[in-house]
This record gives C-alpha cells, structure tokens and sequence, in this order.
C-alpha cells in the first residue's frame, strides 16, 4: 500500500536545517521510502494521480508528521524487572537481584521481555532502538514480528563469553534471511567486567562479522577506580589502547570522562550513548554532554534499562537531558531543544550505521520510518514553538501513529496483532516462575 498523510505539520530535522524549520504539507511512501515531502499542492495531487490504484490517504490536519525516535542504549528483556529492585546501591542492586533474576530467566522468558519492552517503544514513537542483552539470537523473530528497526547486541562477559559468541553467529544468520530492518553487534559489558584478551576477542569476532561494537564506558566512579587500579588507565584510555574504539562503536553513559578522554572519542569517531534518568536514578553523575558537543561528538540519548530507570519513554528522557545540562552548567542556553530532538533522530540514525540522510530525518528517498503526533492535547497547546512543546512538554501518549519501513506498526495508538491483556499475563506469569524458582 503507498500512503500519503496529508494536511499535516511536518518537521523534516533535515540535516542542513541550521535551525527548527515546520510547514504544512504532504509525506508520501512508496515502499519503505519516502518519496514525497512537500508543501506543494501540485506535488500532491501528482502523486495522487500516480499512485491511485493502491492509495490510502491519512488526514493529519491538528498533528505534527516528524521522523520516528531513535533509542541507542536499553536492555529491552529486562522489562521484567521492572521495579525489582529500587532504591539501592548500584552493585547490591546487580549481586543482589539482578544478576540472580537473569540467572533464572529462560530465552524463552527474555524474548517475552523483549516484546512488552518493544511493544512500549512503538506505542512511544520509537522507531528504532540498540539493544544490550542477552539471547539477541531469539530477539531477531521478535523485532522482525513486531516491525520495529533495531541493532541487537549480544552481551557478554568473561563468565559467559563461550555461551555467547556462537549466539552472535546464529543472530547474524537470522538477521541475514528477514527484512534488512534488524543489524547485529558485539557487546561486551564493560572495560572492568571484561578482561582485555576477551575485548580483544569480541573486537576480533565483530570484525570478522562485519559488526558494530558497543559498551558501558566510565558509567560509575567505581569503574573508574576498578579500571585504573587494574590497567593504570581510565576506562576510555583502555579501551582505546585495545583498539575498540571507532565509528562502529557506541559508548553508554560516558558518566566520569576526562578533557583527554572526551577528545580521545571524538577522534575516533565514538558515538556517546546518554542515559541521564538511568545515571540519575543509580547515582552515577551528569555526564558531560555540552563540553562532549562543543567538542564535536556524536552524543545520542537513550533510556537503558527499565529496573535502572523505569521506563523506555525518550520523550522524559529528552526533557531530562536538557533540563539536568542546563542545572549541571548553570547556563540555560545549553543543550536547547532543537539539539536534543536531534540526538534522538539523526545522531541516533548515524549511531546505528545508517548513512547521513537515510534515516532520522524526513527527506525524499530517505527510510520510511515515522510518527505522528496529536498536538490537539492541553499541554502541547498553545504551540509558540513546537519543537520546545515536543522535548519539554511531549508524552509517549502524544504519539498516535507509527510507521516503519513503510508500513503502519501503531494506528491509533495500536499495534496489529498484538493482545495487551494477554501479553500482561503471560509477562506476570514470566515473573511468578522466575521469583519463586529455587
């Protein structure tokens, strides 16, 4: 089916936009491209008449069309320990409850996890997401089935790298036969809970694979000392020393990073995942991200997991990036925005891979993945500036539709397929099993 939405307030965040540009006009896809963005009415009408035999039009008329959301760090399967395990420290947090709740949990019980988090993305407005965990190799059918992009990164660390790599090579023989929208990558968890010989062999298997990398970097003062006491290095300095840093690796939180440090990621191209609810919440600190973007880093944000934040809503997490750099810095310029809706479209699209204008943004011939948003709400309205009203007023509840490649996954705030009541149940059950096993 080729759709036109129509009558709609379109924000391109095209990439030579040097500042919020919105018109009304018309969105056509062909396919899974857009190959109509305009506010002609000639332009239009052409595509009508071309396209009439399988035509569906959507009138957005009181709605915004803009590109889906990006996601760059979250560990979906762990929606089911939403709310395990709060307000405590960071490594009673892990020893005490997470790690002997993954322990228990069968693949079969993380792919579950993977839909209810998936399921909350799209109904979100996110289009894509980078994952972390564990059993990616079962998660490629789950994205497939639920339509959403998505880069799957099979997690490891020493304790269970034997147990992971062969999962690396079975996700990239799935992603290879389904629809080109799930990308795989090597995950090891961190510089201080993998040994350099085993980084090494995660950097070796990714390039042999023709994969991305990512990692947590510098997240905790912990991991800094940890690190240093170890290597005599900080984290990123280690990591660069083993050659694992490069365009195809992506950086979460980047908490405690020095001046050299930040340069250190720029040269090589590093994309810096930010995380700021979950840094908040566990009490890792503010990352640096303004004196990161003042000197010329890819900086994206994301969620992490949903025990270490609650939730995978980036419309918070926009609101809550620029809010805590400006308190951060004290200066209330900073990170305005227009910048951080960026960050979550066209930064997340280069972290991901893609090629600068296929994704993130709304272009002719660019990937067809995008949202709409009802702005007839009380607090988008009145609208002097829709890209503020979006970043510090939007919800996850403002998204009505969503498209990814070319096809509707969210129509008036459903997904095909899917039975919510049914999927709580059988995620409830999940949990009983996994907390009362022995």
């Amino acid at each position: 089916m080729t759709l036109l939405f129509t009558n709609a307030t379109i924000l391109p965040m095209r990439d030579s936009d040097a500042v919020p540009r919105t018109f009304t006009g018309w969105v056509g896809i062909e396919g899974n491209r857009l190959t109509l963005v305009s506010d002609s009415r000639e332009d239009a009408d052409a595509f009508r008449a071309a396209h009439r035999a399988d035509l569906r039009e959507i009138d957005c008329r009181g709605k915004l069309v803009m590109p889906g959301l990006i996601n760059t760090h979250c560990h979906a399967g762990m929606t089911l320990q939403r709310s395990y395990a709060d307000d405590i420290t960071l490594m009673e947090w892990l020893n005490d409850y997470i790690w002997p709740f993954e322990s228990r949990q069968t693949p079969d019980e993380v792919a579950l996890g993977m839909t209810l988090g998936i399921v909350e993305m799209l109904l979100g407005g996110v289009t894509s997401f980078v994952d972390m965990y564990y059993f990616e190799d079962r998660c490629v059918e789950v994205a497939e089935r639920l339509g959403i992009r998505a880069v799957l990164g099979c997690n490891y660390f020493d304790s269970n790298i034997e147990e992971v790599f062969p999962q690396v090579e079975r996700a990239v023989g799935r992603a290879s036969t389904g629809s080109g929208r799930v990308r795989i990558a090597v995950a090891p968890h961190s510089p201080y809970t993998v040994s350099p010989e085993n980084l090494m062999r995660g950097k070796a298997l990714a390039e042999r694979l023709d994969l991305g990398l990512m990692t947590h970097i510098a997240e905790t003062r912990d991991e800094i000392r940890i690190v240093r006491e170890r290597f005599g290095r900080t984290p990123v300095e280690h990591l660069d020393a083993l050659g694992l840093l490069g365009p195809r690796t992506i950086g979460a939180h980047c908490v405690h990073v020095t001046d050299s440090d930040i340069a250190t990621l720029v040269a090589r191209g590093v994309t810096v995942s930010h995380n700021p609810q979950s840094n908040m919440k566990i009490s890792s600190g503010v990352a640096p991200i303004q004196k990161m973007l003042q000197a010329g880093a890819c900086v994206t944000v994301a969620t992490d997991g949903t025990c270490s934040n609650n939730d995978l809503d980036l419309w918070e997490e926009l609101r809550t990036a620029s809010f805590l750099q400006k308190s951060a810095t004290g200066d209330p310029t900073v990170l305005p925005a227009w910048e951080a809706l960026r960050m979550a479209t066209a930064n997340g699209a280069r972290a991901m891979g893609y090629a600068e204008g296929e994704l993130g943004v709304l272009r002719e011939g660019a990937l067809a993945d995008l949202i709409v948003v009802d702005l007839q709400k009380p607090h988008l309205q009145p609208i002097h500036d829709v890209v503020s009203n979006l970043v510090y007023c939007g919800k996850a509840s403002d998204v009505e539709t969503v498209v990814v490649d070319g096809r509707i996954v969210v129509e008036n705030r459903r997904i095909a397929g899917i039975d919510l009541p049914e999927l709580y149940a059988r995620v409830a059950g999940a949990v009983r099993r996994i907390t009362t096993a022995d």
